[in-house]
């Protein structure tokens, strides 16, 4: 890649704020776009009507709320779980929620169509949430 192609990369930085995802917990984009490129910033199981409302106490409800605002961000940008090519999932408590976080992400994606992922045990998320999920995407 010539320098001047890498340059030209670079501008096209595309930085997007999702109207109707929950507020940004931190100093962040919902996602930023390069080229067909979507990298999604990780979403907790805050509710995008209340911030300040309770998590869900469970494994399984936090990760369906991730899930549901991962869709609403890639609604936001005319996209869809179709699109998803990488997921990274982080645990707090990696050995007791694997399973049943699996048992919930698996029924977001078709059996024959599921993104490459990676879970990673972790000892802190923000606002003591016990799963945060982040997605690349690719508009085709």
């Amino acid at each position: 890649m010539s320098i001047k192609h890498l340059e030209q990369s670079m501008n096209d930085l595309a930085y997007r704020i999702i109207a109707g995802a929950p507020s940004p917990v931190a100093p962040f984009s919902h996602a930023v776009e390069t080229g067909d490129w979507v990298f999604l910033t990780g979403q907790i199981p805050q509710d995008p009507t209340n911030d300040a409302a309770s998590f869900p106490v469970d494994i399984a409800a936090q990760t369906r709320q991730t899930m549901e605002n991962l869709k609403t961000v890639l609604k936001g940008l005319d996209l869809g779980l179709g699109n998803v090519v990488a997921v990274r999932v982080f645990l707090t408590d990696f050995y007791r929620d694997y399973a049943e976080m699996n048992a919930i992400y698996e029924s977001y994606f078709p059996k024959d169509q599921r993104p490459a992922r990676t879970c990673i045990g972790v000892t802190g998320l923000a606002r003591e949430a016990l799963v945060e999920i982040d997605l690349i995407a690719r508009r085709t």
